[in-house]
């Protein structure tokens, strides 16, 4: 539990309750280290009360509730089984799930909403999750290794959703990423599958550079190296012919990233703005710059439950190719789930995950 920010977090214990109706009691065999949880902890996102920690998470099935055979795409489930779930639950009683059919919009389904361990017993920051009726979750297919789906944690589902909202990527397109943190590296993972001709990724430090070269990265670029703005947009339109970036996909999670990477879409580019989802403040633009080069600027936050499904068959189809499990990094028990987060927020992870299973061994 973090119960408040910049003050360690706490274990607290709460009874773990058997399923009912459709239930799905599951045990918690990987739980993800995101970006997010470090944002809360250093009170970048606003802490509604003591909160649940973990919105990622890999767990085998103990207990089923009566009603509950399958998974959230008709997969027969029983116990022993692996699932996936991102702990997101629309309420589907408001506008943006009726009337939008936008799950992903829906106001009451916020991680920060993960308040009580009896109210909330979905978050992955445990040894036992219950997942509830009108929560997705999913199988993990026999032989894809749990490190491949939680590689990404939730941000594969993320990127899924944003490229969902841009329209595509192309053959050929010339893409740019800045971040290579886990939302990064699955933009740049999905920009080679979907074709990509040159991707450069920006970041640091030089271990998620490496990965992201590993994932498709035709070029990267060191924040440690090229230290200014001009620098990195010198290195771009090398890559690129002088054009720019027909794609630039935000995934740094910083406010000055916005800027950036506005200089970096080429004429009738498109920008893609995804991680700035826990990043307070305004950044100026110039609209005239967006009118007379005709680019277009799309936002997307979280993901809808057919992108955490597709997200699994991601790692299912590419695992053995790719070094999707090699991602993670970094392994911590739940009794460390302090160093875990000032870990990823240090940037020393590619990706981390806390197993809980560790403190009983």
């Amino acid at each position: 539990m973090l119960v408040k920010p910049h003050q360690p977090v706490e274990i607290w214990e709460s009874p773990v309750e058997p399923p009912t109706g459709a239930d799905v009691l599951v045990e918690v065999e990987m739980a993800g280290v995101c970006g997010t949880d470090h944002h809360y902890f250093i009170g970048e996102v606003d802490l509604p009360g003591p909160m649940v920690f973990g919105h990622e998470g890999i767990g085998r099935v103990v207990e089923l509730g009566p009603e509950a055979q399958t998974d959230c795409v008709g997969d027969p489930i029983k116990p022993g089984d692996r699932v996936y779930w991102v702990p997101l639950k629309p309420c589907h009683r408001c506008h943006a799930c009726t009337i939008l059919e936008d799950t992903s919009l829906c106001p009451h389904q916020s991680p920060g909403r993960f308040r009580d361990p009896r109210l909330t017993p979905y978050a992955t920051y445990t040894d036992f999750a219950l997942l509830p009726p009108g929560m997705a979750f999913f199988k993990v297919p026999e032989g894809t290794p749990s490190e491949a789906v939680i590689a990404f944690g939730c941000a594969m589902p993320t990127m899924l959703h944003a490229i969902e909202r841009l329209g595509e990527i192309r053959l050929g397109d010339s893409v740019v990423v800045q971040g290579c943190g886990p939302v990064g590296l699955a933009a740049t993972l999905l920009a080679r599958l979907a074709g990509a001709g040159d991707i450069t990724v920006i970041g640091a430090p030089d271990a998620r550079l490496e990965m992201a070269r590993r994932l498709g990265a035709t070029s990267t670029i060191d924040l440690d190296a090229a230290a200014t703005s001009a620098e990195r947009a010198e290195a771009v339109l090398d890559a690129s012919d002088g054009r720019g970036a027909d794609i630039v996909i935000e995934a740094a999670g910083k406010l000055a990233a916005f800027g950036e990477g506005m200089q970096l879409v080429a004429r009738g580019g498109r920008y893609l703005v995804v991680g700035l989802w826990s990043a307070p403040g305004r950044a100026p633009i110039e609209p005239r710059h967006v009118n007379n080069t005709n680019i277009r600027i799309i936002g997307s936050a979280l993901s809808r439950p057919r992108h955490i499904h597709q997200a699994v068959q991601v790692a299912r189809r590419h695992h053995e190719r790719l070094p999707l499990a090699e991602a993670v990094s970094h392994r911590f028990g739940l009794a460390q789930a302090q160093q875990a987060i000032e870990s990823a927020g240090r940037q020393e992870t590619v990706k981390a995950v806390i197993e809980p299973g560790r403190d009983r061994t």
